[in-house]
């Protein structure tokens, strides 16, 4: 393991996470949360575990995010922020 490597998608992971809290539009929260299941991926598979990995890529990264996107196409807003 590099652990400058992990280091570094560590602070990116905590940035996005900060982001997806911060952020006002829940469309860009919904992009974050993919960015981030994507950059634990990436920190799982670095470590080893290939199967974590994968299982976050697939669930985490690609279907919650396609469903939480399509949630949010598919609702209206109620007021105008």
């Amino acid at each position: 393991m590099i652990w400058q490597l992990d280091l570094l998608i560590l602070v990116l992971v905590v940035i996005c996470a900060l982001a997806a809290i911060n952020v006002r539009d829940l469309l860009s929260a919904a992009t974050i949360l993919g960015v981030y299941s994507f950059l634990l991926c990436l920190l799982w598979a670095e470590m080893g575990a290939v199967d974590v990995a994968f299982t976050e890529a697939t669930v985490g990264a690609g279907v919650s995010t396609v469903l939480f996107i399509a949630a949010i196409l598919r609702t209206t807003r109620r007021s105008k922020d």
